[in-house]
């Protein structure tokens, strides 16, 4: 084949007859490491896969971050005739263009909304630990940032290959199957003072996957997990794509990986030190943030609304919020209880329809949150409080708070349901089946239910005054199409 004779070209051009290669590592490799799979590979299959993963860098010299590669290659070459077979097998994934089915990210802008994809998978199904490393005032893309290397570097040679099966056969959709029962699964220590030990410990826990399931035990509830379709996670992976380049992320620009990781946090960095706000603090709002979608979560927020800036009308709130999509809308009572929305659509989109009745918009991106609750002050919302570290079988957690002196529980639309309602007297979150979230026209009070559409409790005192109402925006607000309208499967 083509490939098969190029590997031998390039090999004789970079090699000559040296049979041990003596060059650095390719700049596309992260860390510079070639995974072992303790001891399934050898002294001589290290330096193939090292000579091979030097080929693919000269023919794919477009290719400038790829951290999987070399562990795809270590895998595929135990199933490879030669260091040729293998050069081919993995040129073909590099190669395939279907969107929809893609294979390998060969970009820091691609392998970047990757991660984050991720992230949005994982803010639905493992809130708990992704509200836990937020309020910990920890970089969430730092942890979500090995996430691929959890399936392949990490997991036991016998776990890896299982799952590279299905991967050939199904394409990138099936790791994040794995990747969130990890995240789901995984028990974070008590106290961290670094996003490192984050790492770490993730680390050593896929690492001793054996401890918890066998590898027939993990496949099966791998595709047990509710994601979205392969169209759905296309539509999100390109939205994070565009987010991140009106951010100011470059798209194939080669440079060194300290080049990057001092690039990569000064477009990351959202202040939430010097926040301005009468409803919440510095570190609830990070929390707060932690929940929203990633492609608005690249963005320092800004305030669109204040009851004490703009007054206390439902006319000044819509005068000041429409126009600016995504919204949060954050209350705070007289009884000093915090909640509020996530409003995913423009609050323009109440004039669609011309009509007199209530109007319906959101996608099933929007929530409900408390931020500060009496009742809920301090205490643990369905989690086992006597699981020791790495001791818990594969299964979901649901949402918890940590021991801080503040707690955010989101509750999250399951599906395309009657989200926000708007009129000119009132606002409501959540449609049949009880509203979340209530206020009338002076926003001087409301009131809180419990809400089908949402699964949600009363966020605070089913009737409730408020002391000051805030809504806060994205910093160059971008308008997004829906890509993630459900959570079908396929």
């Amino acid at each position: 084949s083509p490939e098969r004779d190029m590997y031998y070209e390039l090999s004789r051009k970079l090699f000559g007859e040296q049979k041990l290669s003596t060059h650095p590592v390719p700049e596309y490799m992260e860390a510079g490491e070639i995974p072992r799979y303790k001891h399934c590979l050898n002294k001589a299959g290290v330096n193939s896969v090292k000579k091979i993963l030097l080929c693919l860098g000269k023919y794919f010299p477009e290719m400038n971050f790829c951290p999987i590669l070399p562990a795809l290659v270590s895998l595929i070459l135990h199933f490879s005739q030669d260091e040729a077979e293998c050069f081919y097998s993995v040129s073909r994934l590099i190669c395939y263009n279907d969107p929809n089915k893609r294979y390998i990210d060969q970009t820091f802008l691609t392998y970047r909304a990757s991660c984050m994809t991720f992230g949005d998978l994982a803010n639905r199904c493992c809130r708990g630990i992704r509200k836990l490393i937020a309020s910990s005032h920890q970089n969430l893309f730092e942890f979500y940032s090995d996430w691929i290397m959890w399936i392949f570097a990490d997991l036991p040679f016998t776990y890896a290959i299982r799952v590279l099966d299905v991967y050939l056969l199904e394409g990138y959709k099936v790791l994040y199957r794995f990747a969130v029962i990890f995240f789901s699964a995984f028990i974070p220590p008590q106290k961290v003072a670094d996003v490192e030990d984050f790492r770490t410990d993730m680390k050593r826990f896929v690492q001793n996957v054996a401890r918890h399931c066998t590898a027939e035990n993990l496949l099966e509830r791998a595709f047990l997990v509710p994601i979205a379709t392969r169209r759905e996670l296309n539509l999100l992976f390109k939205a994070n794509k565009v987010s991140l380049m009106q951010k100011g992320w470059f798209l194939n620009v080669t440079v060194s990986p300290r080049v990057f990781s001092s690039y990569r946090q000064s477009v990351d960095t959202v202040d939430f030190n010097n926040l301005s706000s009468s409803v919440v603090t510095g570190t609830e709002m990070r929390v707060v943030w932690a929940w929203i979608p990633e492609r608005f979560a690249l963005f320092s927020p800004i305030k669109l609304f204040s009851t004490t800036e703009h007054g206390e009308s439902l006319a000044s709130f819509y005068y000041h919020v429409e126009g600016h999509e995504p919204a949060v809308l954050i209350i705070k009572t007289v009884d000093e209880e915090v909640f509020g929305a996530f409003i995913s659509s423009d609050m323009a989109e109440r004039h669609k329809y011309d009509t007199d009745k209530a109007t319906f918009f959101g996608t099933c991106e929007c929530f409900v949150f408390t931020v500060s609750h009496p009742a809920l002050h301090g205490k643990c919302i369905g989690m086992a409080t006597n699981v020791k570290k790495y001791d818990c079988s594969f299964s979901f957690v649901p949402a918890w708070s940590a021991t801080n002196d503040y707690l955010t529980i989101p509750f999250t639309a399951p599906s395309q349901e009657q989200f926000t309602v708007s009129t000119s007297f009132c606002l409501f979150s959540g449609g049949n089946g009880g509203h979340a979230l209530c206020f009338q026209q002076n926003l001087e009070a409301g009131y809180t239910e419990p809400c089908d559409t949402f699964k949600s409790p009363p966020l605070c005192k089913r009737h409730f005054k408020i002391q000051s109402m805030e809504v806060w925006g994205i910093q160059n607000s971008i308008c997004f199409s829906q890509p993630f309208p459900s959570q079908q499967n396929i």
